[in-house]
């Protein structure tokens, strides 16, 4: 299969479009809200991850389920 180049330029174009604007985004200032002097923000809440402990019990325990329904377990 031949590489054509127009279809090789509009790709590289399209990549360098895509990082222009993403730069763009990144330098752009961040404008902040204006919030009432009633409204206050409301705190954002702490981000829970999993243990990775909990995701392996929860893993084997949908596995389990999974062999029952399948009728494998014998």
């Amino acid at each position: 299969m031949a590489v054509e180049p127009k279809i090789v330029a509009a790709i590289a174009g399209a990549i360098n479009m895509y990082l222009q604007q993403e730069r763009e985004i990144m330098e752009a200032p961040v404008v902040e809200r204006a919030v009432a002097p009633a409204v206050k923000e409301i705190p954002a809440k702490p981000v829970h991850l999993p243990s990775p402990w909990a995701l392996s019990g929860r893993q084997a325990m949908m596995e389990l389920r999974r062999m029952w329904q399948m009728r494998l377990v014998r």
